[in-house]
Formats: structure tokens, sequence, C-alpha cells
């Protein structure tokens, strides 16, 4: 019962890793670049992601739990199912460096676009595994689908300065 504790709280914990890495290395860029930039009306409040994130990395965490054990740990069956999950998890954390890091927008949206080609991915290939696990990830795609479109806004809505030419 200890063991599986353990793969529980692992599995569980992981997301939150990254998504603690991403905002602690880019914390500083964060209040003052991102209230500079121009964003529609409906974009949540700061003080919403950190909560919002919580919930999430707790959900898909706990799900990629439940389809580890279905399969029975790293087995065969288990590379796809979970290496979409990890793929998806890798463009995640890859999103906080792009936006508030580089500020490089263009890339961030590449990001997420990917992301949630995985994300449908993923949720596709659990649905015949375990559909609680499935059903855990429908709030994280509904949040990635207003950070989509978020971030489509923003990109649109603060164009990358021009390089000056000099001659």
């Amino acid at each position: 019962h200890r063991r599986m504790w353990a793969y529980t709280a692992g599995f569980t914990v992981l997301p939150h890793v990254g998504g603690f890495v991403g905002w602690f290395l880019n914390r500083k860029d964060m209040p003052g670049w991102y209230e500079k930039l121009k964003k529609p009306s409906w974009c949540p409040s700061r003080k919403v992601f950190p909560v919002a994130w919580t919930v999430l990395y707790t959900g898909m965490g706990y799900a990629s739990y439940l389809i580890w054990n279905d399969l029975g740990g790293c087995s065969s069956k288990a590379i796809i199912p979970l290496g979409l999950y990890g793929a998806q998890l890798a463009l995640n954390w890859a999103w906080p460096p792009f936006f508030f890091g580089i500020h490089n927008l263009k890339m961030a949206l590449i990001d997420i676009l990917c992301l949630d080609g995985l994300v449908i991915g993923t949720m596709c290939s659990w649905y015949h595994i375990n559909k609680v696990a499935t059903l855990l990830m429908v709030p994280y795609l509904g949040w990635l689908a207003m950070a989509t479109c978020l971030t489509i806004r923003i990109w649109k809505d603060n164009p990358e300065p021009k390089p000056s030419k000099t001659e």
C-alpha cells in the first residue's frame, strides 16, 4: 500500500514541478511585461492562474497515475498513452519560457497549438483505458481552449516591433 501511495503522489505532483520551475524562472518578468500587454476584456485576472493551474495539474497528474496503473506500470502498452501525456506535459512546461521568458508570442502560439493537439491525442488514447482519467483531462482541455484564444489575441494585438533599418 505504501508503494502505491508513493506512485500516486509522484504522478500527481509531477506536473506541478515543471509548473513551479516555469513560474520561478519567469516570476520577475511576469508583472511588468505582462501588465503592459494589450489583453482582451475577458482575460482572467493574474490571481486566477495559480489556482487554476494547481487544480489542473493535480487532475492531470492523478489521471496519468490511473492510466499507468491500469496498464500495469511501464509496459509496452503504456508507451503511446503515457508518451503522448509526457509530450504534452513538455509543451505545457515550454509555454511560460516562450511567453514570459523570451517574450516570443509567436513561439508561444505555436507551442500552445501543438499542445492542444497533443492533449486531444492523449485523451483519445486514454478513453478506452480509463474514462475517469479522460474526464479528469476535460477541465484542462477547456482551460487550454481559453488560453489558446488568449494567446492568439495577445499575439495579434501586440505585434513584434519591426527591426529598425540601419544604413
